[in-house]
């Protein structure tokens, strides 16, 4: 099973869900794609089995992605403070693995029906629905 968990700015929600999925699922390859190095390293140092940086990374690793999990900004261009290209956009939205989003309103995105909760209840959700799809 392979995870790609992709964060933007300081990485601290990827952090937060390599740490977790990496508990909750121990035999899954998780891929840390930041969108800036800063991103990247906090999901390394969380536990992810290796890190990449940038938008080529994103494109080519949602394609070997069975599960792609971060703010629900990754499938919004110039979401994240800019930080999501069109690019990076539509490599997430077209691609064939099964999306878990944490759906955070900010930047310009409200997700209408989502109980304001606070970010840790939002990731356990998020591992709870990932933990049910890696072990069927």
């Amino acid at each position: 099973m392979n995870i790609l968990v992709i964060d933007a700015q300081g990485g601290g929600m990827g952090r937060q869900l390599v740490a977790a999925i990496k508990q909750a699922v121990p035999a899954a390859v998780v891929t840390a794609v930041g969108t800036n190095s800063a991103a990247a390293s906090a999901m390394l140092r969380a536990g992810a089995d290796r890190a990449a940086t940038g938008e080529n990374a994103v494109v080519v690793n949602a394609r070997r992605a069975d599960i792609i999990t971060g703010p629900i900004g990754i499938v919004v261009a110039d979401a994240l403070l800019g930080e999501i290209t069109p690019a990076m956009a539509a490599a997430v939205g077209g691609s064939a693995a099964v999306r878990v989003l944490v759906p955070v309103s900010h930047c310009a995105t409200v997700v209408a029906g989502v109980p304001d909760l606070p970010m840790s209840a939002l990731i356990q959700s998020a591992v709870e629905r990932i933990a049910a799809i890696a072990n069927g």
